[in-house]
């Protein structure tokens, strides 16, 4: 069982419709009903409500900053959105898509290697939210930005965007289709808070290499 500094070991974290492990697996990160916290080893969990599932915006940066506080390294669950995606690779947190059926199925299927971390989102921003379409293979920054600070800048910052037809919506009426899409100021503050991180990743790569340099004469 990988082990954290101090001794602690692996928790991972999973978007959950309930709070129990024998509830299905929410496809929406930022908007999931439930997250459920589980050490995969012993099973032991903790099922935490979403504390940002209604929000008008920014839920993808917020679920993702609160999940990384409680100390999970790996994320599984449907799909997660560029901002999400971002904030979590920032805190070092892995990111699993494509999860399907069971909490419980899902940590077995977990426990055999059978799934592998993604390198770039699988969805658009304010995918919970319906709308705008799902993004097609080639969206992100290039081959990904590593698993965190200090592992690397993946291959490349490509940012080859195609919008196909919108992922059916499953969940809860209040992360519906109808729900009102953001308002021009709010995608402008989802932004900022973006670039923030964006510039946090590149002053941080940017000590790594200098470091790395500085050891290698």
């Amino acid at each position: 069982m990988p082990l954290l500094k101090g001794g602690e070991k692996m928790k991972i974290v999973l978007s959950a419709s309930n709070s129990e492990l024998s509830s299905s697996i929410d496809p929406r990160f930022g908007r999931c009903p439930y997250f459920i916290f589980i050490d995969p080893e012993t099973m032991d969990f903790e099922a935490v409500k979403n504390p940002y599932v209604a929000s008008s915006s920014g839920v993808g940066i917020q679920s993702a900053q609160f999940i990384a506080e409680k100390g999970a390294k790996t994320v599984l669950t449907g799909s997660c959105g560029p901002n999400a995606f971002q904030t979590l690779q920032a805190a070092g947190v892995e990111v699993i898509t494509g999860v399907t059926g069971t909490v419980k199925e899902a940590v077995e299927n977990y426990q055999s290697s059978r799934f592998q971390a993604i390198a770039q989102p699988n969805v658009p921003s304010h995918f919970g939210l319906g709308g705008s379409g799902a993004i097609n293979p080639g969206f992100g920054m290039g081959r990904g930005m590593g698993r965190g600070m200090g592992r690397g800048m993946g291959r490349g910052m490509g940012l080859g965007v195609r919008y196909g037809p919108a992922p059916e919506s499953t969940g809860s009426p209040a992360n519906s289709s109808t729900t009102s899409p953001p308002s021009p100021k709010e995608e402008i503050r989802d932004l900022k808070q973006q670039a923030e991180l964006l510039t946090k990743q590149f002053e941080d790569i940017s000590k790594k290499i200098k470091k790395l340099e500085k050891n290698k004469r």
